[in-house]
């Protein structure tokens, strides 16, 4: 199916599991000239980069995988990192993707080409050219880093989480961690349990609520294997319960506001059993609602904060000198200096400054997506595509993100692939592009759905996450039920399309 007058058919950008799911769309529809462009060295997104101590799925693993590639063999309820990279390289394997694959080259920007009706990459490697391209950079792809004074001066180790040392001895060493956030409630414990002192700096605590997590029985595995309708049982069980409190606590919160608070009161509960301070308790104490920070699932979180060797700081901090950080109280100003041996930098990651989008895409005359989203607000018709950039599709886009496993995302997008890539097909076309009516009319209905969520209902002012962009917006989560994305993909007009 490849065209004389393109390097390919097909270049995806990011061989992530979103990028994979795209591929075997693809080649489902009988594209095979397909590129995948990695800037790591290896497959897997997420569970490539990240190895942090520690590193496991919040979503039980019988949901966080395709629905289509089931794995009988998970080892534990939450899958450890390890288990979801080895599951990566499974899916590429059995789909051939590998040979699709090249790694190390980083891709700085694409161009539509008006006259060629194609799209031009510029790669670190050279230029390509592609009838259509797909971005699949992730929502956590780019590191962010603290903006502190000082930082460059900590004459220490400086480890960020998402680009761990796995050379790094923290045995008898003064730890400092920046951040307490979903990465951090897993690598907190992991540390106390080496560091002669873990001082860890707070800024907004975090709802925890409890972990059931276990090693998977033998039995069930060969179960799961023998009879795979038990595993697909499983997973829809854990499906409508992740959906159940994602769609009453968060999405239907005006409605469903005592069921936010139920949430909100697991947590707190959970607080109170294992910790026994009522000052330590009140750090720990988120004062937003549940659900306008992504809560996550620990049994070992709180209670490291109980033990000797390690101390929660609220206090701002005011700078990092070459051996320590220094807090600054803003009422008193009383100033006080923690040495440390190593800093260890939970700060997440940066979506809205360098990865919507994570490269410098121009679609038709001279558009810029990034200004784009930036000046008019961000917006993707069905998560997926933008008006005034043909052929292209953006699988991690505003409002694309629908229910907690992000599988259940990828599997909608890899519908709508389907169904419109199908379309081009039968019509013969070449081109495809969402029309500016259908791109604004899918815009108005996410935020008039909008107002019935925790981020505007809720009292979220104080909370931090990557739910927002830098204007304070929630566009990240599609403000609806997995199950109605599933039946919105099914039934969007091929129409709202242009084809040529």
């Amino acid at each position: 199916m490849s065209s004389a007058t393109t390097d390919h058919d097909v270049v995806i950008v990011g061989a992530g599991f979103g990028g994979m799911g795209a591929a075997i769309t693809l080649k489902r529809l009988g594209y095979d000239d397909l590129l995948i462009l990695e800037r790591e060295d290896d497959l897997g997104g997420t569970w490539h980069v990240n190895h942090y101590p520690g590193l496991a799925v919040d979503i039980a693993s019988v949901t966080y995988s395709y629905s289509f590639e089931p794995n009988p063999y998970w080892e534990h309820w939450f899958a450890r990192g390890a288990e979801l990279k080895r599951y990566a390289e499974h899916v590429a394997d059995t789909y051939d993707l590998r040979r699709h694959m090249e790694f190390g080259v980083r891709v700085d920007g694409a161009r539509w080409d008006e006259d060629e009706q194609h799209w031009v990459v510029s790669t670190s490697n050279g230029t390509r050219t592609a009838t259509y391209l797909m971005t699949a950079t992730g929502f956590l792809s780019q590191p962010r880093l603290p903006d502190i004074d000082g930082v460059d001066d900590f004459a220490g180790t400086v480890i960020h989480t998402a680009q761990w040392d796995d050379s790094a001895d923290l045995t008898g060493q003064r730890v400092a961690v920046i951040g307490t956030g979903a990465t951090a409630v897993q690598l907190i414990p992991q540390i106390a349990r080496q560091a002669a002192a873990l001082t860890v700096y707070q800024r907004t605590p975090i709802w925890v609520t409890p972990k059931n997590d276990f090693r998977i029985p033998r039995a069930l595995q060969y179960l799961f294997a023998a009879q795979p309708w038990t595993q697909r049982l499983a997973r829809r069980a854990n499906s409508a319960w992740l959906e159940g409190m994602m769609v009453t606590g968060v999405l239907h919160y005006k409605q469903g506001k005592v069921f936010n608070q139920g949430a909100a009161a697991l947590a707190k509960a959970h607080l109170r059993r294992q910790v026994k301070d009522p000052e330590l308790r009140r750090k720990l104490t988120p004062d937003y609602s549940f659900g306008c920070k992504r809560p996550t699932f620990s049994n070992d979180y709180y209670p490291t904060f109980t033990q000797p060797h390690v101390t929660l700081e609220t206090t701002p901090i005011s700078r990092i000198t070459e051996t320590g950080i220094v807090t600054s109280d803003p009422v008193s100003g009383l100033e006080g200096e923690t040495a440390v041996d190593v800093l260890v930098l939970a700060t997440g990651f940066n979506l809205w400054d360098t990865n919507f989008p994570a490269l410098e895409v121009i679609g038709r005359e001279g558009r810029s997506l990034g200004k784009l989203w930036r000046e008019r607000g961000y917006h993707a018709y069905e998560g997926v595509t933008v008006a005034g950039f043909p052929n292209f599709v953006s699988l991690n886009s505003p409002y694309s993100y629908s229910g907690l496993s992000y599988f259940m995302t990828i599997e909608v997008q890899m519908r709508h692939l389907e169904r419109l890539l199908g379309e081009v097909l039968r019509r013969g076309a070449r081109t495809f592009e969402i029309s500016e009516r259908a791109d604004q009319e899918f815009l108005a209905q996410m935020l008039e759905r909008m107002d019935d969520t925790v981020f505007v209902q809720g009292s979220c002012s104080t909370a931090r996450s990557y739910y927002y962009t830098n204007e304070g917006d929630a566009v990240l989560l599609r403000p609806t039920s997995s199950a109605s994305a599933r039946r919105a993909v099914e039934a969007f007009p091929l129409d709202d399309y242009t084809y040529a």
